[in-house]
């Protein structure tokens, strides 16, 4: 009788273990009230099933993982926008986010890039919601089963970096320039979330975070991974409060970030517009197989990209710094200005008169110093 009542047990215990009813993976955050359920021997079939999916495991693991659970997560709810990854180079993908304001496509108007080696894949910015950053690796895992190893942010503005966090979770190394501190730290970066988890809800909610960088970047950094060599370029405050570039050397394609804008008018926001075009002057493209924006499409021959950028960013500098010059107020400088090279480029009318008056505000301040 002992006999069958052991084999009777050891039976119970594999059809257990199969079923995942046996050494489920607990997030740590959930040990406590599954302890608690586990405890009361007569919960109900209900409280079961209930505490079966409390106990999935998270999509973090380590960084050498290799794939994220993209099931049904109530925390991010499934992106519906058309995404594709799009080949550059031998190494080197990218996608493109389409052309609108920071509240279109589910927020998704900003480019991310791939670098996908033998030894790992390095990604450079997370785009504009943990949505749209799991349905990235969604495409990344139909191409490559290689661990995320690296995001790099080539800024710290909203539509680049609420992605990060799906990236943190799974302990992959989260690098950024010098001058992130300051986004992170300011209310403004607070105010902002609050704002989307309202606007792009349900993309941006309660589960959204600002996510604080591993790594910060502050000189040319050299990485090198599975044969592929990718040199980081600290700018310095441009387009953000800090901003850097990524040349993927061996592929010879520049990753720009948010230094140039591709068929659409650039965004301003809390810019140094002087060095913004000190760095577009000094920007080298010779020899380049690709430039990948942090908006529009790659450009195998960007220069036309390039100085369309130059040009808008000088005429928005020298006709605000004429009229703080003169006393003007910005509504009768802003209606001088003859905008019409400009006019019929997406997203115009929606930040062209904003990015006006941050201009000129700021040339107020310098004047005073």
């Amino acid at each position: 009788m002992n006999k069958i009542i052991a084999s009777l047990l050891a039976v119970t215990v594999l059809f257990l273990i199969a079923s995942g009813a046996v050494f489920a993976e607990t997030p740590v955050s959930s040990k406590k009230s599954d302890n608690s359920k586990m405890q009361d021997a007569s919960q109900t079939l209900k409280d079961a099933k209930k505490v079966e999916s409390s106990n999935k495991p998270a999509s973090h693991q380590n960084t050498a993982s290799k794939s994220v659970s993209l099931k049904e997560d109530k925390r991010y709810p499934l992106s519906t926008v058309t995404m594709s990854l799009k080949k550059v180079s031998k190494h080197v993908y990218y996608i493109q986010g389409q052309a609108g304001t920071a509240l279109d496509n589910q927020g998704f108007i900003s480019n991310a890039s791939v670098i996908i080696t033998p030894k790992g894949i390095i990604i450079v910015d997370a785009l504009a919601s943990p949505s749209l950053a799991r349905l990235m690796l969604q495409k990344i895992r139909k191409i490559s089963n290689q661990p995320i190893v690296k995001v790099i942010s080539t800024h710290y503005h909203a539509d680049h970096i609420y992605g990060l966090q799906i990236f943190k979770d799974m302990k992959v190394e989260i690098m950024a320039p010098a001058g992130t501190w300051k986004y992170l730290d300011s209310a403004n970066s607070k105010t902002l979330l609050a704002s989307r988890r309202k606007s792009l809800k349900p993309w941006i909610n309660q589960y959204t975070r600002l996510v604080k960088p591993d790594t910060i970047i502050s000189k040319e950094t050299v990485i090198k991974l599975g044969g592929v060599e990718l040199l980081v370029n600290y700018i310095g405050s441009a387009h953000s409060d800090g901003d850097l570039s990524v040349y993927v050397k061996t592929d010879k394609v520049l990753i720009s970030g948010d230094l140039i804008f591709e068929g659409r008018v650039p965004y301003v926001g809390n810019t140094n517009t002087s060095h913004w075009l000190k760095s577009l002057k000094e920007m080298k493209t010779d020899g380049l197989l690709a430039l990948i924006p942090g908006h529009g499409k790659a450009l195998q021959k960007p220069t036309i990209a390039i100085q369309l950028n130059y040009d808008y960013l000088l005429l928005l500098r020298d006709k605000m710094k004429v009229a703080v010059e003169d006393f003007k107020s910005f509504n009768e400088a802003y209606k001088e200005v003859d905008w019409s090279r400009f006019k019929h480029l997406p997203a115009f009318k929606e930040a062209n008169r904003g990015n006006a008056y941050r201009v000129y505000h700021s040339l107020e301040v310098e004047s005073l110093k």
